[in-house]
């Protein structure tokens, strides 16, 4: 999406060559969610992620993050180390085949 028409609360990010939900699962000490929140509960990319161009493999990569008003700068610097000690973790482990 755009750096103006968003909300300053919500970060959307997807990592390609990582499905969202093996991240989600990951990050048990975390608390993001899959896909947008206008779509929970739906496996389908939503419409939201869709107008920003997010494709359905993109979208289905992709993990949301909400900051409220208790969320410190520790705790962003927390969320940052381990997504990215997590994403990468899980980059070195290719998924098994069925």
């Amino acid at each position: 999406g755009t750096l103006e028409e968003r909300l300053p609360h919500n970060l959307h990010v997807s990592f390609d060559g990582v499905e969202g939900e093996r991240v989600l699962m990951a990050l048990g000490d975390l608390a993001v969610s899959t896909g947008s929140a206008c779509a929970s509960g739906s496996q389908a990319v939503s419409h939201v992620l869709q107008a920003i161009g997010a494709t359905s493999e993109r979208g289905g990569a992709s993990i949301r993050f909400g900051l409220g008003r208790s969320t410190t700068a520790a705790d962003v610097d927390f969320a940052i180390e381990r997504v990215s000690s997590v994403v990468t973790a899980l980059l070195a482990t290719p998924l098994l085949s069925h």
